[in-house]
């Protein structure tokens, strides 16, 4: 069996091919789709399954995680979502797609859960921020790298998914060399005999922890699928919104594991607090400055280097607040909002954009940020309960 040390490795590859797939279904389906001539809200409806797919999995998670242990949860999550992505070119049907999405999501959900709770409980608490930066880091990397796979639609339609199931497989497969752990079990019955009841001592813990994911989902679901309907709108080429996107992204790779390391020294509280502040500016300034392509591509990549590192840091943020028996709860809760951002995301930016037609799609982003950075600052939760 593996060492401790290429444990963490091999998780962390999960966690950059999970990354990897969902940031090649979201365009390449969306390409695919919009050539056969299914319609934009269609087509966006149609992208909800992936998220769906999460939801519907996550309150089910945890009591088979501290049955069963991590592995196995990995392991069926792996299996799920190589399985579906080679059976997308079988049979081109919408609702047969939209499965395969929600199967996706649901084996995304498993990996992550088992990947994320695995780093979380065995991370000391001085090396904590860092290890679950080097987490969101490769996901973010492959989420960047996953779009790259739509070029290969003119040699073959079939070819990306093929060639992203084989990946998964590959990097699945090296699991199988990992010793199987369980999480820590509660030591008292008053934490809660039953999953409901740890959701619930969690959120009473943990909740501003929660917030930066729900931030983190809004943020990149609504840049992704609201931005460039409005960036059309104000006059911007589709080329080069194509070209804009990919900057928040790129600037959170520059600094995901800088701001980690930052916040193992100086704590997690100020260092949200800075880059939260720090994007409402960018994005204040993006909405003065909307029209120049220049200013849009400095300041989407300054937006990423200061939000882009929300989820890890709220995950940094959640594990210093709960008793390792709650983290199980607490990883699955992260997810849940996450999802619950990416979903309200779209949805409420579609609703920004027609009913204020005049107003910059930026100022949605400002608000939501800034009731993030109130909720924190003003929070007078328990401190940390857990040493490491």
């Amino acid at each position: 069996m593996v060492s401790v040390k290429t444990r963490f490795w091999i998780l962390i590859a999960l966690v950059t091919i999970s990354g990897f797939s969902q940031g090649m279904l979201l365009p390449l389906l969306a390409i695919i789709l919009e050539q056969n001539g299914v319609s934009s809200s269609i087509n966006g409806l149609h992208a909800t399954g992936l998220y769906i797919g999460v939801l519907i999995a996550s309150p089910f998670m945890e009591k088979p995680m501290r049955k069963f242990g991590f592995k196995p949860i990995i392991i069926v999550g792996g299996l799920l979502v190589f399985i579906s992505l080679a059976l997308f070119p079988f049979w081109e049907a919408l609702w047969f797609w939209f499965i395969l999405r929600m199967v996706i999501g649901i084996g995304d959900q498993m990996l992550h859960f088992g990947t994320q709770t695995w780093i979380t409980t065995t991370a000391t608490k001085e090396n904590r921020g860092r290890s679950i930066a080097y987490y969101g880091l490769f996901f973010g990397l492959g989420f960047a790298l996953g779009p790259l796979m739509t070029r290969l639609l003119s040699v073959n339609e079939a070819l990306p998914f093929f060639m992203s199931a084989v990946l998964s497989m590959l990097v699945w497969s090296t699991m199988l060399f990992v010793r199987n752990k369980w999480p820590e079990q509660e030591v008292d019955t008053v934490h809660a005999s039953s999953s409901i009841g740890r959701f619930v001592q969690t959120g009473k813990i943990a909740w501003v922890a929660l917030l930066p994911g729900f931030g983190y989902g809004f943020l990149e679901a609504s840049l992704h699928s609201i931005f460039p309907i409005y960036g059309l709108r104000i006059g911007h080429d589709v080329g080069i919104l194509s070209l804009i996107i990919p900057c928040f992204a790129a600037g959170s790779l520059i600094t995901q594991l800088p701001l980690g390391i930052l916040s193992d020294r100086v704590g997690r509280k100020p260092v949200l607090l800075f880059v939260l502040t720090a994007g409402i500016g960018c994005f204040l300034l993006a909405a003065l400055m909307e029209t120049s392509v220049l200013a849009l591509f400095i300041l989407f990549t300054l937006a990423g280097m200061f939000v882009g590192s929300l989820f890890s840091l709220g995950i940094s943020y959640m594990t210093d607040l709960l008793p390792r028996n709650l983290l199980p709860a607490g990883n699955l809760m992260v997810g849940i909002t996450f999802s619950l951002g990416s979903i309200s995301g779209p949805f409420l930016g579609g609703i920004y954009v027609e009913a204020f037609p005049g107003v910059s799609f930026f100022y949605l982003i400002v608000a939501v940020l800034i009731v993030i950075v109130g909720a924190i600052y003003f929070q007078r939760g328990k401190r940390a309960v857990v040493g490491g």
